[in-house]
């Protein structure tokens, strides 16, 4: 394969990593690096590299478009955005000294949790609830637009969601990944905000997040401009269309969409992990 067959590819990979980044806020990591990987045998290193700055691109796109529709809470991205990089900054340090199979069963086991999680949610009753003392004194509560009516909403488990969003900087870290699959979780699961407020505010933080780790990252020399420059162009446009579709679309099907890819990624990361295919 020749390097314009090979960027094409990567290209288009991107971009489907992309999309489905920014319409359920995984940020498209979590996609590219099994992708890069096991389908085109890159250092499993190297991938992360490259995904970190696809994450980037990813949520510079994506985020830019939610904030004008009214979906991403600012307060509530700031606000988790320190657990976030402070996370992320200890991960990306502990991933240079790991070997790349068990990065990859950490992965898939994360991936695995992630999808259980996603699928079993339900809404629970107690919404008339006041919002958690942080949530007040901070002003977190917001609204936003869903089909044609602004519906407010209220914010619960700060403490928790700050915890959790701490554990995903680290995962992002030391698996290369915007860890979306984490922060939309810690959003959704922990503070009880509606899913498509979790997914906006999630492509929101994890460009942050992203470059944290990516800088540790560059300085051991793990980001090929070869390699990343397609997976951030492919990623950057798949973001773009992928923000246009989440407006108009079900959270159900995006609840689903997310359970199922990262299960299938994870399963698929765990067994080449103890495999040793990587």
């Amino acid at each position: 394969m020749n390097i314009l067959t090979f960027s094409l590819y990567l290209l288009v990979v991107s971009y489907g990593a992309g999309l489905l980044g920014a319409l359920t806020g995984l940020g498209g990591g979590v996609v590219l690096v099994p992708a890069l990987v096991l389908l085109f045998h890159v250092d499993i290193h190297y991938a992360m590299g490259a995904s970190l700055i696809s994450v980037i691109a990813t949520s510079s796109g994506a985020a830019a478009a939610f904030v004008r529709e009214g979906y991403t809470n600012l307060r509530v991205g700031m606000f988790l955005e320190v657990a976030a990089v402070v996370g992320a900054t200890i991960g990306a340090l502990v991933a240079a000294m790991l070997h790349a199979a068990v990065i990859a069963v950490v992965f898939g086991v994360a991936l695995l949790f992630s999808a259980y999680l996603s699928l079993r949610r339900k809404h629970k009753a107690g919404s008339f609830l006041a919002s958690h003392p942080w949530a007040i004194r901070l002003g977190l509560e917001g609204s936003y637009p869903d089909h044609g009516a602004t519906r407010s909403y209220r914010v619960y488990n700060v403490p928790a969601g700050f915890g959790l969003m701490g554990l995903a900087g680290i995962l992002s870290g030391l698996l290369g990944i915007g860890s979306g699959a984490v922060k939309v979780l810690a959003m959704d699961q922990a503070m009880r905000l509606p899913y498509k407020v979790s997914t906006a505010t999630s492509n929101f933080i994890i460009g942050i997040t992203a470059a944290a780790s990516a800088g540790v990252y560059f300085t051991k020399g793990y980001v090929d401009p070869g390699l990343t420059m397609p997976v951030m162009l492919g990623a950057l446009i798949g973001s773009f269309s992928g923000a246009r579709m989440m407006v108009a679309a079900k959270s159900r099907v995006l609840r689903i969409m997310f359970g199922v890819t990262i299960f299938g990624l994870g399963m698929e990361m765990i067994y080449s992990g103890i495999s040793g295919r990587l």
